[in-house]
């Protein structure tokens, strides 16, 4: 079995491990929710992060860089966008 689905778009999507919905909330909110999310998680599982701000893209590409977690997918959801980190 594998750990990845593929939305409407053929998009692969690794399973999640666990979701925050951090909707309506501006930076640095999704970042610091995501980033106290991601300690609950062990080494490969995978965080799911709903955001709306216009910003949120950039700034989770940034904050995967910088932490060395994998971003695996953003995907676009009307003005939502999940993110998919797996931590590292």
């Amino acid at each position: 079995m594998s750990d990845l689905t593929t939305n409407s778009s053929g998009q692969a999507i690794p399973a999640v491990d666990l979701e925050v919905d951090a909707s309506g909330l501006k930076c640095p909110l999704p970042i610091l929710r995501a980033k106290k999310a991601l300690a609950q998680l062990q080494s490969g599982q995978v965080l799911k992060v709903v955001t709306t701000d216009t910003h949120a893209i950039q700034d989770f590409q940034a904050f995967a860089k910088q932490t060395g977690n994998a971003l695996e997918a953003q995907v676009e959801e009307g003005l939502a966008v999940s993110h998919y980190l797996r931590r590292r």
